[in-house]
């Protein structure tokens, strides 16, 4: 593991957390509504954060487990490291903060998260943290304006109006509308959803996929490039 188990998992501002991660995630964007910002520290340096907050979707995720109520789950909406932090560390820190989460909001039953195969990854860090996979669909939210930007829908009905003003979405305007005038395009690929029950007593109620099912979908991605989860085996043992 080596440095990997020097490093140190705590609660930051969130002016901290949402400046490191406009900087260092892939949408370059922070999360809308974080209540928890853990920062990842190497040498009492800033290398990682993640963003624990209520889901955006909590209508739709919170039968997913059974029993839940309204306050009893989280959804990690983003997760942003830079490239000092040795392998493995992302999911090491993820491990942390749930264990942190256990012990001091012992309310809280399980994560969920959603893995971006349009232009991230298919949920590695989660695999490796012990999370459930439990759905791979098709991208149904991820769009791009003709200038290459791109948005989530959701995150854009969300958005505080910084976003509505840089794509040009007029308050109350149809979105397949706003679509039509810009010209936005849904981006192809997969969005994949994983879940970790901290509370081992609880059920999820959706079936549990096997991680084989990715390969089989075709929705295998790497660091926003196509490739199954069988070919980064293959390249990891002839390294």
């Amino acid at each position: 593991m080596g440095r990997a188990k020097d490093i140190q998992v705590r609660v930051i501002p969130a002016n901290v957390a949402n400046d490191f991660v406009k900087r260092n995630h892939y949408s370059g964007k922070n999360a809308v509504n974080p209540v928890l910002n853990f920062g990842c520290f190497l040498d009492n340096r800033l290398h990682g954060v993640l963003q624990f907050g209520p889901s955006l979707q909590k209508s739709n995720c919170i039968n997913l487990v059974s029993s839940t109520k309204w306050n009893e789950f989280l959804e990690l909406n983003r997760m942003a490291f830079d490239s000092f932090l040795p392998r493995n560390s992302e999911s090491r820190c993820l491990s942390i903060a749930i264990k942190l989460i256990k012990a001091n909001a012992p309310h809280i039953k399980w994560i969920i998260s959603f893995a971006d195969g349009t232009q991230c990854g298919d949920g590695t860090i989660y695999r490796a943290a012990g999370f459930n996979l439990t759905g791979i669909s098709k991208n149904s939210t991820i769009y791009q304006m003709p200038s290459g930007f791109r948005f989530a829908d959701i995150g854009l009905r969300a958005s505080s109006g910084n976003l509505r003003k840089k794509v040009g979405y007029k308050i109350g305007e149809k979105f397949s509308s706003f679509l039509k005038r810009t010209n936005a395009k849904k981006v192809p690929g997969f969005q994949l959803r994983y879940i970790y029950l901290i509370d081992k007593s609880c059920k999820i109620t959706v079936p549990i996929l096997p991680f084989s099912r990715i390969d089989e979908m075709g929705a295998g991605m790497y660091k926003g490039e196509k490739i199954t989860i069988a070919e980064r085996r293959e390249q990891a043992q002839e390294a």
